[in-house]
């Protein structure tokens, strides 16, 4: 059983695309059901998201104020572990259709042969960002290097929304770090949550894709200054972190 997470601010014009597109591929859904997480949008996200036609199982969670990213997985989460079963999945996707959903079934295939987290990764061989600006490039790829490099985990892509996590491994994140499993409310929050996992043996895969921005309608949410500020924040933390490991 598969649960999706897609996280929303603002995505009235994407959406309806991403559902549709997943809803015509029920070998990918057959079972679970989508929780659509909207994070305080000023548009029609949470209208579009609980009006959609067809067998798709749509779950609509409303956070009233936005809170950013890292909330709207928290509280999808925390959903998704009520219903799904041990054995099961939990898919989070980006809500403006810029996840490739042909390739979740190599993905859904390394989970189901032992992999605990499994990344749709744009800096692995085959991998790639098209009609992406420069500075969104340069950040992607120098947030990557720096952050494995300070955390020791070994992937590629640290920071991609597009994931495979075992309900077993989410379930063990959050009985170890509770409500701190994910502290950063902004785009660092994926970062964050691979550590944390990663430190607790999860197993690591990464399968590569091509995100193409041209697919989207809208600008981006995610703004680079507190981005960044983000990840030096996190990268600090997680030095400290590893020391502390090194010397117990």
């Amino acid at each position: 059983m598969n649960v999706f997470v897609v996280p929303a601010y603002d995505e009235e014009l994407n959406l309806p695309r991403l559902l549709h597109d997943l809803e015509a591929r029920p070998g990918l859904w057959s079972g679970g059901r989508v929780i659509v997480v909207d994070d305080g949008s000023k548009d029609a996200t949470a209208a579009v998201a609980g009006a959609h036609p067809g067998d798709l199982p749509v779950e609509v969670i409303s956070l009233g104020t936005n809170q950013g990213p890292g909330r709207a997985f928290d509280r999808g989460f925390r959903r998704a572990l009520e219903v799904a079963p041990e054995d099961g999945f939990v898919v989070t996707l980006e809500a403006d259709t810029t996840s490739d959903l042909d390739a979740l079934g190599g993905m859904l295939e390394l989970a189901r042969d032992g992999a605990d987290v499994v990344l749709a990764s744009t800096h692995a061989p085959g991998g790639g960002l098209s009609n992406v600006g420069f500075f969104r490039r340069v950040l992607s790829r120098s947030a990557s290097y720096a952050i494995r490099r300070t955390s020791g985990v070994d992937a590629r892509t640290v920071s991609t929304f597009y994931r495979v996590y075992r309900v077993s491994i989410l379930r063990a994140g959050y009985a170890r770090h509770g409500e701190t499993l994910v502290r950063e409310r902004g785009f660092a929050c994926k970062a964050e949550l691979l550590f944390k996992l990663a430190r607790l043996g999860a197993r690591l895969e990464e399968v590569p894709v091509v995100i193409d921005w041209s697919q989207r309608e809208g600008e981006s949410k995610m703004r680079v200054l507190p981005t960044m500020a983000a990840y030096m924040r996190l990268m600090t933390r997680q030095a400290f972190a590893r020391r502390g490991e090194e010397a117990a």
